[in-house]
């Protein structure tokens, strides 16, 4: 790009914001979760589109490396990063408050048992999609994470 490292300064300050500014974007272009999930009238099929779309999206790597950027990056920071750590432990809590909240709707709506623990199962979600990061960046094929999705979906509480 030719970009020499006074103008990205002047641009972005330092490299730190630059590093946030380009979390913002991938958050707005991939990490769109919110959209998913306002999109389906029903918790599970909001859910079963997250894990879908997810497993599609963490193998896209004609765009991107494989994984998500904003769950990769737990495993990947320093002591010295702890700020930014924060701020990106905040985006992956943000999107499992968001699953949650899908999930109470559907308690609320009777599409769920009334006694399902909508944290519990959110969280349960959360770690299958985090897990998809680590395995796309492991080499797993969208086939092997859609069947990963299928099999996530199967733990689904149903009504008695």
């Amino acid at each position: 790009m030719e970009i020499t490292a006074p103008s990205l300064y002047a641009a972005f300050g330092d490299k730190e914001r630059l590093y946030l500014e380009a979390v913002e974007r991938y958050k707005s272009d991939l990490g769109n979760s919110g959209r998913i999930l306002a999109g389906e009238a029903t918790a599970r099929g909001a859910i079963e589109r997250l894990l879908e779309a997810s497993a599609i999206e963490l193998t896209n790597t004609k765009d991107h490396p494989p994984g998500c950027m904003v769950v990769a990056s737990a495993i990947n920071g320093s002591p010295e990063s702890a700020h930014l750590q924060a701020a990106l432990r905040g985006c992956r809590l943000e999107a499992e408050a968001r699953i949650r909240a899908k999930i109470k709707r559907g308690i609320k709506d009777g599409e769920l048992p009334p006694r399902t623990d909508a944290a519990a199962l959110a969280k349960f979600y959360t770690t299958v999609m985090q897990g998809m990061t680590i395995q796309a960046r492991d080499g797993a094929t969208q086939k092997e994470l859609l069947a990963v999705a299928r099999a996530a979906m199967l733990q689904w509480p149903e009504l008695a």
